[in-house]
């Protein structure tokens, strides 16, 4: 449940929502405009960046289609192991009591977890439960259920295209079927078969009124990954990031802010999708987030550098990320990534190839 975001008190702030549903084509526009409009009815009513991207995210998970909950893939055992994490470039006002160093959460190995992105916001939400930014199941699985999280079987994330890119990705027959999944039929369904070894990582990242930005992630992983292998959606730093500081000024700067009522903090979030070894071996997320402050470059510049490092590693991938002032930006290295941004006036702009345009 979306916490209760207090008064409205930044009469000029503005919110934007922005989300990627992966790097694999064979995706609904339809899926991702649902995504952003649950984000958006967050922000527009005033509530929380939190909230807003757990909503986005959470509908994604729903969505058999993406790369994450529901039609997460396979590793290499014929199981899912899904990862999620949260951050935040400040505690939210509806709980001031969260302390600033507390940052975010990234958890790992979950196989009975409906929605991973609904867990990681209320662990972010209970540092009496779990003090540790980082945890794993069985543990964080055994938190879920004394937070109140759904628990489902391993046969929930099951479907059937999900498992034939795994048997075919081992060289092997497309069946026998681990379960039967009559609401996956292909001619019921009209939808195609995903592209072999998806990356379809799936995030958000919002920006609310009072100037916080959270940026959340949710993942199946990697086709065939070996049991028990973690990637950079759970890693802080690689895959996820969220952070805030003050704008360095001199005198007459300071004056000269005060005056026109100009910023005097920055913030930045980004979230990643791709290939998570390379981008943690590249913190590929902190690495964009700290161009932009301690080098002064734009977003765009920074993101689009942090992206040709990861070709230039050999990782393919993409990201999504959105600063205080509103910018967004969306590079990626590969054919494509399905992206979209809502902002205030409430319209879902999407794309999906490398060369195509928001619309």
């Amino acid at each position: 449940m979306a916490s209760k975001a207090p008064p409205v008190v930044v009469s000029d702030g503005q919110y934007v929502l922005v989300c990627h549903g992966g790097a694999a084509r064979c995706l609904y526009k339809a899926a991702l405009r649902d995504a952003l409009q649950a984000g958006y009815e967050i922000l527009r009513e005033g509530g929380e960046a939190m909230d807003a991207v757990a909503a986005a995210v959470s509908s994604m998970e729903d969505c058999p289609l993406f790369n994450a909950g529901k039609g997460a893939v396979f590793n290499t055992a014929g199981k899912n192991e899904l990862e999620a994490s949260l951050m935040l470039s400040k505690p939210p006002a509806s709980n001031p009591e969260i302390a600033p160093s507390r940052r975010g959460v990234g958890v790992t190995l979950l196989s009975h977890i409906k929605n991973p992105s609904q867990l990681v916001r209320a662990l972010y939400l209970a540092p009496e439960i779990l003090p540790h930014p980082f945890i794993s199941a069985p543990t964080a699985e055994s938190l879920a259920e004394s937070l109140g999280q759904e628990i489902v079987p391993e046969s929930y994330f099951y479907t059937s295209k999900r498992w034939i890119e795994h048997r075919r990705g081992l060289g092997l027959p497309d069946g026998p079927f681990s379960y039967p999944d009559p609401d996956q039929d292909e001619e019921k369904t009209g939808m195609p078969l995903l592209d072999l070894q998806p990356t379809g990582t799936v995030g958000a990242v919002a920006l609310d009124v009072r100037g916080c930005i959270a940026a959340l992630t949710s993942t199946g992983g990697r086709t065939n990954k070996l049991v028990g292998r973690i990637g950079d959606t759970p890693h802080m730093g690689s895959g996820f990031w969220a952070e805030e500081w003050p704008v360095e000024a001199g005198w007459v700067q300071k004056t000269w802010g005060k005056t026109w009522g100009l910023p005097t903090r920055h913030a930045v979030g980004v979230s990643g999708t791709g290939d998570g070894d390379y981008f943690i071996r590249c913190a590929t997320a902190a690495t964009i987030a700290h161009r932009v402050r301690y080098l002064g470059e734009s977003l765009r510049n920074a993101t689009q550098f942090a992206v040709e490092q990861l070709r230039q590693e050999g990782g393919i991938g993409g990201v999504i990320a959105l600063d205080s002032a509103g910018n967004v930006s969306m590079p990626l290295n590969c054919p494509g990534m399905y992206r979209g941004v809502i902002r205030e006036d409430g319209v879902p702009l999407t794309a999906i190839f490398d060369d195509d345009v928001l619309e």
